[in-house]
């Protein structure tokens, strides 16, 4: 499999814009051979299926909703299935249809970090990825979109965007926004020993009196362990654990670890997923600097994970979505 990798956008204003992309893309892909999934919406999928006729057989469709899940869960998969088939001597071509409907702030930010950092992460596997962007999307949407594609697809001749950044500049480009400071009563731990037992023990109480389930508070209690032996074994004094909930926005059970280390230039944060023998072309080995492994495991664990690092110290907040109050308690009945 010689092919190279490839990601495109593909700008569209109606149905005929749409399928004058989608259809060769994913009709070249089943005529090579490709493994090709195609993943969108009810709707979409329907038109697509419609369209191509008895080549729609040799498409696998998945539902974005489902698929577009998590972004650091979503990264991991599909890059996964792009190493497994290109083992196999084929080519992975996904037509994947982002879902930004009803996202939170945050998360979009994350999900255009990863149409980011796909670039680095995906070199070598040879997998062909085409991401359709409607016009009708927000400005910042689309815009975003041509920073984090190099090349944009029209009919099908492909165009590079010229504004096309550096994934890692853009990645750093999310984190740009300083973090809004804990509250006035956010619960607050100074750490000074690197007592694990304790220090789970004090966030599971805390969090069971969250609606965060059972699932979500061990989940967290591995990231937290993981984020604080960091802060202990690379950070510097004074290390300290802040816990609270924030209700604006997506409910959230917020944990953050500040210390006043700082991290070295060209640290990856745990955003480019580790895979097997990969040297020096974006895997964790090379991407990381030689450290932090953990952190793309704090990321799978975790709804949003943001990190700041600089001069004046190290904070890594943590999010886990809470479970939304069923209307009958908001009602009181």
């Amino acid at each position: 499999m010689s092919a190279s990798f490839t990601h495109r956008v593909l700008p569209y204003d109606g149905v005929d814009e749409f399928l004058g992309g989608a259809l060769p893309f994913l009709r070249d892909g089943v005529d090579a051979g490709d493994r090709v999934v195609a993943v969108t919406g009810v709707g979409r999928e329907e038109l697509l299926r419609d369209a191509l006729g008895p080549a729609a057989a040799g498409v696998e469709f998945a539902d974005a909703a489902t698929w577009y899940a998590h972004p650091t869960r979503t990264l991991a998969d599909c890059l996964g299935d792009a190493d497994n088939t290109a083992w196999q001597g084929r080519r992975l071509r996904v037509l994947g249809d982002p879902v930004w409907a009803s996202r939170p702030p945050l998360e979009v930010i994350e999900w255009q970090r990863v149409e980011a950092i796909v670039n680095v992460a995906f070199q070598g596997t040879g997998a062909s990825l085409l991401c359709p962007y409607a016009a009708s999307l927000p400005a910042g949407v689309v815009a975003a979109a041509r920073r984090t594609h190099p090349e944009s697809l029209r009919g099908v001749r492909a165009v590079a965007n010229p504004g096309y950044m550096d994934p890692w500049a853009y990645s750093a480009l999310c984190d740009g926004e300083p973090l809004p400071p804990p509250p006035g009563d956010a619960d607050a731990l100074k750490i000074d020993r690197p007592d694990l037992y304790w220090l789970r023990a004090y966030v599971s109480d805390y969090a069971r009196q969250t609606r965060l389930p059972e699932e979500g508070v061990q989940r967290l209690l591995v990231a937290v362990t993981e984020v604080v032996t960091n802060a202990l074994r690379h950070g510097e004094p004074p290390i300290v654990l802040r816990l609270w909930t924030d209700a604006s926005g997506e409910p959230a059970l917020v944990c953050e670890v500040t210390d006043e280390g700082r991290w070295p230039s060209g640290a990856a944060y745990g955003l480019v997923p580790p895979r097997p023998a990969v040297d020096g072309a974006g895997g964790e080995t090379g991407a990381e600097g030689g450290g932090r492994f953990g952190l793309w495991a704090v990321r799978l664990l975790c709804s949003i994970v943001q990190i700041r690092a600089g001069d004046g110290g190290t904070t890594v907040r943590l999010r886990l979505a809470l479970p939304a109050v069923p209307a009958e308690s908001i009602n009181g009945v």
